[in-house]
């Protein structure tokens, strides 16, 4: 028998933020994701001016209103667990693309 890998799901990010769209079909979950990273820019913002002693707080505030959203509104698994660096990255270009517009969290 040959040792096959197993292919990715995905073979770039523009591949997986379509799927990562859709783990956060319900505006509840998108709402509680903008509000986790907006608390994640302004802690860091906050820790060059003021220094880094509420850093450890970055992970508890995205994170945490992240999960709330996956565990108990959307009902899904968090993408982090398999896609970590691409999660992160698809969290802030859907950050960005509610404050451009592009996704609603109405």
């Amino acid at each position: 028998m040959e040792n096959q890998e197993a292919k990715p799901p995905f073979a770039s990010f523009e591949e997986f933020y379509p799927f990562y769209l859709g783990e956060h079909a319900n505006v509840v979950n998108r709402r509680l994701h903008f509000i986790g990273t907006t608390l994640v820019i302004f802690l860091a913002i906050s820790a060059f001016f003021v220094g880094p002693k509420f850093l450890w707080a970055l992970p508890v505030a995205g994170y945490g209103f992240a999960w709330v959203g996956h565990f108990i509104i959307e009902k899904n698994r968090p993408a982090t667990f398999k896609h970590p660096l691409w999660s992160l990255m698809g969290d802030f270009r859907m950050y960005a693309d509610i404050v451009r517009g592009k996704v609603s969290i109405r």
